[in-house]
């Protein structure tokens, strides 16, 4: 599916279920939220910690999938193309970062 697609997909599924999107200050703190829910996923599972009895029947696709949603939405009530903007962003940092990685010892 193109990056166009999915956001076209949340646009109808906003329209047909979400009544309107949620104002772009509440998409951002619901975005910070869900970012820490895949953080805490991450942490635990793959980081030092150990992981809660609760938390080890999270799926970390399903939590990435939400931060996914909520991206997209705000690109959409933004009015930016994230297709686009993807496409030149990783342009820009295959032109800048090439070497650099390559260049990198602690990448060996």
């Amino acid at each position: 599916m193109s990056i166009q697609k999915a956001q076209q997909q949340v646009d109808n599924w906003i329209k047909k279920h979400g009544v309107r999107y949620f104002n772009e200050l509440t998409n951002m703190a619901q975005l910070t939220e869900e970012v820490g829910e895949v953080a805490r996923i991450i942490a635990r599972r793959y980081g030092e910690q150990s992981e809660k009895e609760s938390d080890k029947n999270k799926d970390l696709g399903e939590e990435l999938a939400d931060v996914l949603f909520v991206v997209l939405c705000l690109a959409n009530q933004t009015d930016i193309d994230l297709e686009d903007a993807f496409e030149k962003k990783l342009d820009i940092k295959t032109k800048r970062d090439h070497n650099r990685h390559h260049n990198n010892e602690k990448l060996r």
